[in-house]
Order: C-alpha cells, then sequence, then structure tokens
C-alpha cells in the first residue's frame, strides 16, 4: 500500500506535492507528540478525514495494516507485559497491568495512524509529481552541494522498484514451490534457511533491472537536473495553504493538551 499509486481526481488528489509532504511530516510529529487520548484524538481527526476525502475504499487501508500487523501485534504485547503498575490480569509469569494495557494501546494506535498518514502520500501522488515535490523542496540545498534532483529521483525509483522486487518474489516462491520445495516446514532457523536459495536470483534480478534502467536512461541522454525543465510548473493554490494551516493549526493544539 505504501508505494501504490491511485489516479483520482479528489480533493487531495488535486494538492501540490509539497504540500503533501510536509503535511505527512507535520502529522508524524503531530501522533508522536500526542502523549494522552485527547491529544491522539485529535491528531486522528485530520488523518480520517483525509482518508475519506481521498473517496478510495476502506479497504485499501486496511490491507496495508495488515499487511503490517507482526510489527502492530510485537510491539502491543511489548508494551502489554513490560510496563509496571495497577494490576488488571495475571498470566504465570506474565501480569497485564493498568497503565501496561493503556500504553499498548497508545503505541499500536500511534503506529496505526503514522502508517495511515505515510499512505495517503504515496496513494494519491503519482511518482512523477512526488519526484517533483521533493525535488523543489530539496532545492535551495543546491547552494550547499546537496544534489537535489538526483536525490529526489533516487527516492521515486527506489519507491517504484519495491512493488517489482515484491512481485519478482511471489514469481520465485511460486516457482520453487512448483519443484516440491517448502518454506513453513520447521523451527524459525530451518525456514529462514530454506529461503537463502530464493535471495540470489531476487538479487541478481534487482541488479538486472537496475542496470537496464541506466542503461535506458543513458540512451535518451539523462543529464540529472541539468537545464531541465518540466511540462506542469508546480504552483501553491488557496486550497494548499488551508491544508497547511489547518496541520499546524492541530499540531499546536496537540502540543497544548499535552502540557494539560
Amino acid at each position: 500500500m505504501l508505494v501504490q499509486f491511485f489516479p483520482g481526481d479528489s480533493l487531495l488528489h488535486r494538492l501540490d506535492p509539497r504540500t503533501k509532504v510536509a503535511a505527512v511530516l507535520v502529522a508524524a510529529i503531530t501522533v508522536l507528540a500526542a502523549a494522552n487520548w485527547q491529544g491522539l484524538g485529535l491528531a486522528a481527526v485530520p488523518i480520517l478525514a483525509a482518508i475519506a476525502l481521498t473517496r478510495l475504499p476502506v479497504r485499501v487501508f486496511l490491507r496495508g495494516l495488515r499487511g503490517l500487523w507482526v510489527l502492530l501485534a510485537v510491539t502491543f504485547l511489548v508494551q502489554l507485559f513490560t510496563i509496571p503498575g495497577e494490576m488488571l490480569l495475571e498470566l504465570g509469569p506474565l501480569n497485564i497491568s493498568r497503565e501496561g494495557l493503556e500504553a499498548a494501546t497508545l503505541i499500536f494506535l500511534r503506529l496505526s495512524l503514522l502508517i495511515l498518514a505515510a499512505s495517503l502520500l504515496t496513494l494519491t501522488t503519482s511518482p512523477i509529481s512526488l519526484t517533483a515535490g521533493l525535488e523543489s523542496m530539496l532545492s535551495p540545498f543546491r547552494r550547499i552541494g546537496v544534489p537535489a534532483h538526483e536525490l529526489a529521483m533516487m527516492m521515486t525509483i527506489a519507491l517504484r522498484f519495491i512493488p517489482t522486487l515484491l512481485q519478482e518474489a511471489q514469481i520465485l516462491l511460486k516457482a520453487q514451490r512448483s519443484r516440491g520445495a517448502h518454506f513453513s516446514a520447521g523451527n524459525p532457523a530451518r525456514w529462514a534457511k530454506s529461503l537463502l536459495p530464493l535471495f540470489v536470483p531476487l538479487f541478481a534480478g534487482a541488479l538486472r533491472r537496475a542496470e537496464d534502467l541506466a542503461t535506458a536512461m543513458e540512451a535518451r541522454c539523462y543529464r540529472g537536473g541539468a537545464n531541465r525543465t518540466r511540462i506542469r510548473s508546480l504552483h501553491f493554490s488557496s486550497i494548499d495553504y488551508a491544508t497547511g494551516g489547518v496541520a499546524l493549526v492541530v499540531l499546536a493544539g496537540t502540543v497544548a493538551l499535552r502540557f494539560l
């Protein structure tokens, strides 16, 4: 989900990519700054509203959370069983306290909101627009020698290659299973060892695709950001300014609730 783009004409699709990048960063800071239920609830309102404004099916976002369920579950359980406090339940050597349950729920919701906020950027922004926005945001650092265009291009290519590598890994996995390989039997060490034959062809394919891409770019006389122009220039509209204002107001409110 974090590397997919769904074309559309919603309010979020029409926003300037720089606005979306900055809004996602502010949303992440807001979620991390929330220290109580009130602050986290305030931080969740604009994220959930943005999800509704995308006009995308809810299952698209739920699928992204389902893909990271191991991370969410482990984080929840670690917080649940390691924080002392008022005892609620004893499960042998494991104890569940009221403080641990509250902290585990908060961290679970915080991580979920961070994942949803990050997905809003890639789901509603095309790779070309994202590259243009990142390059524009990094352009002031050119004065100190930062290659803004090259960095933006590398990040965009990396995002573009993730679904390709995942698809190739699925093809290799099915090919190995058709030959009698088993990847789910045995203990975790044996399971990890059984996956080693997949990494060699996967990395070989990734290097081959990278070399083909470099050759194609050189054949088209690609020269980085030197004297390059774009068909569509980026411009901020009133909606972009309003979005930035809402994000900053929510951040200020969350910080204020932290000290109340």
